[in-house]
């Protein structure tokens, strides 16, 4: 058995600010220049996606994307610095407490060199 835990970030009203879902959004604009792309290969809509940088830009004061109108060479949609720090700081974040409960469940569930939590046998 292991312990499963999802990580994500909220504002003083409890709304959701960060996590996986953003994270995915901006890796893949990074990755394809689109946003219309990116909310493709993640499964929304693009006005959802828009909607998702929209929040974070509000909480974070800076732009998080630069969009580059055309259909030519320099056309697109790219991350900025802050974005890419962002999701980086998200990545740790997230490590670090994965990496945490999973030791803290050990300590906790396996104790004497057993599980404490089981699946019975089957007789």
């Amino acid at each position: 058995m292991k312990v499963k835990i999802k990580v994500w970030i909220e504002d003083d009203e409890e709304n959701l600010i960060f996590g996986s879902g953003k994270t995915e959004v901006l890796e893949n604009i990074d990755n394809t220049g689109s946003i219309a792309e990116a909310a493709k290969k993640v499964g929304m809509n693009y006005k959802k996606a828009w909607t998702h940088i929209k929040i974070l830009e509000k909480h974070i004061e800076e732009d998080l994307v630069l969009r580059f109108k055309g259909r030519g060479e320099n056309s697109g949609t790219t991350l900025t610095p802050k974005a890419r720090e962002v999701i980086q700081t998200y990545k740790i974040l997230e490590h670090d407490i994965k990496k945490y409960s999973e030791q803290r469940f050990k300590e906790l569930f396996h104790k004497n060199g057993k599980e404490i939590l089981s699946p019975k046998e089957d007789k």
